[in-house]
């Protein structure tokens, strides 16, 4: 095994090296390098998605037999408790940033994440890795921090030993969040500032959260840890960055929370003709809250996992698609 941790912090017991580790969600960006990175730890991997003919690709990560794709759909509870048989851990990646048909908050992060761990303490699996996210709160008025608070509750509570991860906004080659931007930039001259742009995020490597991952099954003390880079950027810098990176230079323009608000309460309607909002009022909220770790955590970060995590400089060159005339020079 490549993880390690500090051996001051109390362990748990580490997965054997040949043991079976069930995976939901991962076809998704943070997913499939949980998946990535798994393999090479030498474990056999069951991904459970569904639709499985779209998972595929996630077979070329391990050896001839080592990555299994089933059907599995976490609304229902036969096809998930089919998935975790013979499992010795299980991870849940599954997340969702906006809701559309079935897919709703409620449905997904916290009737999913519970229906994953009843089943996980069903079959007397010990080892789960649940992803939830920096901002989980029951009382927030959003729903998707609600819904990431229920499922963190009914995690722990049907697997007390299970290790839960909040990573601030994820970045990495298929990320949502820059590359989203990356595109309205091509399109448009300006790019909004939500709010003034004076909210400050922690963005975090997907490959540093793949390697926490690795970390809590190797033996990391269980519980709520939070993830973040060693960068707090406000929002308006994070938009420099960008602009910086695409070499487009886009006006960035303040726009009042209220004003944004209103775009999203048209741009939510998207989903009924298949396509990704811009932004929906629910993500209006969250943009209202800094997403950085909690000083209560100081010592349950990535640090505490055995991982000095990546600064931001350096690694958004998956951005040169979208520059001009091609790749920014050497």
């Amino acid at each position: 095994m490549s993880s390690a941790i500090p051996s001051a912090i109390p362990t748990t017991n580490p997965l054997r090296e040949n043991a079976l580790i069930t995976v939901f969600g991962g076809t998704g960006f943070l997913g499939r390098h949980i998946v990535r990175r798994l393999s090479k730890d030498g474990y056999r991997l069951r991904i459970a998605t569904r639709r499985p003919n779209e998972a595929l690709f996630l077979k070329t990560n391990g050896k001839p037999g080592q990555v299994e794709i089933v059907q599995a759909n976490i609304r229902d509870a036969a096809s998930v408790a089919a998935a975790l048989e013979g499992a010795d851990a299980v991870v849940n990646a599954v997340g969702i940033l906006f809701e559309s048909g079935k897919q709703k908050f409620e449905a997904v992060q916290a009737r999913g994440a519970a229906l994953i761990a009843d089943a996980a303490a069903q079959a007397g699996i010990a080892h789960m890795v649940h992803i939830s996210a920096i901002g989980a709160d029951a009382a927030s008025a959003s729903a998707y921090a609600q819904s990431k608070a229920i499922g963190e509750a009914a995690v722990q509570e049907l697997v007390p030993n299970a290790h839960i991860l909040r990573p601030s906004i994820v970045i990495g080659p298929e990320d949502d969040f820059f590359n989203r931007f990356a595109a309205m930039s091509m399109l448009a001259p300006a790019l909004p500032l939500i709010g003034g742009g004076e909210t400050r995020y922690q963005p975090v490597s997907v490959f540093d959260v793949a390697e926490a991952v690795a970390a809590c099954l190797v033996g990391a003390a269980p519980g709520i840890y939070e993830l973040g880079g060693p960068d707090i950027l406000s929002f308006k810098q994070l938009m420099e960055m960008l602009n910086a990176e695409t070499g487009r230079n886009r006006y960035l323009v303040p726009l009042p929370f209220f004003a944004a608000a209103l775009i999203a309460s048209v741009a939510q309607f998207s989903t009924f003709i298949g396509m990704q909002p811009l932004l929906t009022p629910d993500q209006i909220i969250l943009l209202k809250s800094d997403n950085i770790v909690g000083a209560d955590f100081a010592d349950r970060d990535l640090a505490a996992l055995g991982i000095d995590a990546k600064p931001i400089a350096g690694q958004l060159d998956y951005l040169a698609r979208y520059r001009p005339h091609g790749k920014k020079p050497a």
